[in-house]
This record gives C-alpha cells, structure tokens and sequence, in this order.
C-alpha cells in the first residue's frame, strides 16, 4: 500500500490533535482529543484491511518520510514494513495496545443548529494569525441580531486587545466561545453550525473531513 500525499497530510492534522491514533478497517480515519472535545473525521482513497493502533503517531509519519517511494505491507494487528519500491531499506514498525489509546467511541449526531455560516480559508488564516500576534486565547462566534462575528479576545481580561471579523447575518444573539487552541482544523473554507447544546460541527468544503469542536461552557444562547 501507498499512502497518498493527501492522506499524509489529514494523519498530520490528526496528530496536532491526538499524538496516537486507532485507524479501523475501511477507509475512513478518526482522532479525537485527550480532552475529549474535538473529533475530527475524514475519507481517504485507501482502504485499509485490518484494526491497528499507533501510539506515536508523529514519529509514525516522520518514519514513512524517511523513504522516497515508500510502500506499507501489513502484518495483521501487529506491525507494518515501511519500504522503498526497490526493498534495498526497510523499516518494522510495531503497532501499540489499543487499549493504551485515546480513541472515539462513538459517532456524534449533530443536535438543531441555532447558528450556520460559512468560514473562508482567508478568513481562518487572519484570525488565527490575529490570535497570535496579539495572544488571544479565545473566540467568540458573536451575533448582535443583525450580523455575525467572529471575535479573539480574552475573555477574562476586561481591556483585552481583541480582533473581529463580520462571516454572516443572523436575527438572534448569542456569544458562543472556543478556545483559539482548539481551532486545529485543515486550513481551508468551513460550513459551520453551532448547536445551543455546546456543540459544533466544521464541515470542509472542498475535502471529505469534518470536525467537531465543543464549546466552552460559559457560552449563551
């Protein structure tokens, strides 16, 4: 098996969001947080065949690397050979206890959604450089009944610096809050809704990936 250079790129996002991964037969892949408040699922042209677990999955990665035409060959549950296409080197990687992994357990069905939007890559790129450049630790999807913002600030800090960007309208108010931290999607353009019940889900636009993102607690609607 090869892997392809867009599924390399999904199991990196992954792995910003959970170091160690379950990867279950078929071809999709899931990861979710140790805090258990961000999911993130996606399609991929491979199909794998069996149940295997990787508790690093970075060093993972940085081992397939190694090889300029790597090719995978499976041995159950066990391990899995890392290969040139001309087999003069090789790697034996031996997979982790399943058991020892942070994985999801099950699917989440989105609740009613009270707020969508879409979410342009542009977008995403100022705000989460904004958040940076100014150490912003939180965002606040904000509608005033007229239009809906996007807002890093800090929220425990009443003279907070902050940076706003307007993405929609809407004719309710809500103030619905994230840690910037764990905006840790693919940088691209999101369909967005965001459920009173805490929850929101990020839906790529141009990839089979989606995210769920919890929001903190002291959100209101």
């Amino acid at each position: 098996m090869n892997l392809s250079s867009d599924t390399v790129s999904v199991l990196k996002n992954f792995s910003d969001i959970n170091q160690n991964i379950l990867v279950k037969p078929g071809n999709k892949v899931q990861t979710i947080s140790t805090m258990k408040n961000i999911l993130a699922e996606a399609e991929i042209s491979e199909k794998f065949e069996s149940e295997f677990a990787i508790y690093d999955l970075p060093e993972f990665l940085r081992s397939v690397e190694l090889f300029e035409k790597p090719e995978l060959k499976f041995n159950g549950g066990s391990n899995v050979q890392i290969a040139d296409s001309n087999s003069k080197q090789a790697i034996k990687y031996f997979f982790a206890d399943k058991s020892v992994i942070v994985s999801p357990t099950k699917n989440i069905t989105m609740p009613d959604k009270e707020v969508t939007f879409t979410f342009k890559k542009e977008t995403f790129a100022k705000l989460l450089k904004a958040a940076t450049t100014l150490n912003l630790p939180d965002v606040a999807v904000k509608g005033d009944g007229k239009s809906i913002k996007i807002v890093a600030t800090d929220k425990k800090n009443k003279s907070s610096n902050d940076y706003s960007i307007e993405v929609g309208e809407t004719d309710k108010k809500f103030t619905a809050y994230f840690k910037t931290e764990n905006f840790k999607m693919v940088s691209d353009d999101y369909d967005v809704a965001i459920s009173k019940q805490k929850i929101s889900h990020f839906v790529n636009r141009n990839k089979p990936i989606q995210y769920w993102i919890a929001l903190e607690p002291d959100s209101e609607f």
